[in-house]
C-alpha cells in the first residue's frame, strides 16, 4: 500500500517535470522566433551617431515595420557585411545634394537639429547632386564629420535595413528620433 502511494507520488512528480520541460521548450521556441523575425539588437560602435546615440549603447530594433521614413534611425548592413546604426536621409526618387556643409533634399535645405558638425562631401561612392533610384535609401550618421555612411559606401537597399530602432538601453523609447 505504501509502495503504491510512493509510486503514485513519483509519477505525479515526473509528470510535473515533463510539463515544466514542455513549457520551457515552448518558451525557447517563441523567444527564438521573436528574436529571428520580430526584434533584433545592435550595439552602437563609435561616435558617428552622437549626440543621439553613444558608443557602447545597446539598441533594439523592430524587423516587422518596413515603412521607412526620412528621419528614422535604422540598423543597416553595409556592403562590407558590417552592421551600422544610421539615420535615413533620403528615399527613392529624392534628389540629394551637399553644399557648403549642408544637406539639400529635393532643392530645399534639410532641417537637421539632431546633427553634430558639418556635412562634407566625401570623395567616394556618390557624386552630387544625386538622384536615388527605385529601392535605394541614403543613410547618414548624426555626427557628420566622423560618420562613415552613404557618402562613403553608397546607397543601401531596403533589404539591407534590418529594422527601425525602437528602444535604446539607458535612454528608453526611441520612436522617430529627429
Amino acid at each position: 500500500m505504501m509502495e503504491k502511494r510512493l509510486h503514485g507520488r513519483y509519477d505525479s512528480l515526473k509528470y510535473g517535470w515533463l510539463m515544466d520541460a514542455k513549457k520551457f521548450i515552448l518558451l525557447l521556441i517563441v523567444m527564438f522566433l521573436a528574436l529571428r523575425l520580430v526584434i533584433g539588437f545592435s550595439l552602437v560602435k563609435g561616435n558617428s551617431m552622437e549626440p543621439t546615440l553613444h558608443s557602447g549603447e545597446l539598441v533594439m530594433y523592430l524587423r516587422l515595420n518596413q515603412d521607412y521614413q526620412k528621419g528614422d534611425v535604422v540598423s543597416v548592413r553595409i556592403p562590407s557585411g558590417e552592421y551600422y546604426v544610421k539615420r535615413i536621409i533620403a528615399l527613392e526618387g529624392d534628389l540629394i545634394d551637399i553644399k557648403d556643409g549642408k544637406v539639400y533634399l529635393n532643392g530645399e535645405l534639410l532641417e537637421e537639429p539632431y546633427i553634430q558638425g558639418q556635412t562634407l562631401e566625401q570623395n567616394a561612392a556618390v557624386h552630387y547632386p544625386f538622384r536615388l533610384q527605385k529601392g535605394q535609401i541614403f543613410v547618414m550618421g548624426d555626427n557628420r564629420e566622423v560618420s562613415m555612411d552613404s557618402r562613403h559606401f553608397g546607397v543601401v537597399g531596403r533589404g539591407q535595413i534590418k529594422g527601425k530602432l525602437w528602444f535604446q538601453a539607458g535612454w528608453g523609447y526611441v520612436g522617430k528620433v529627429r
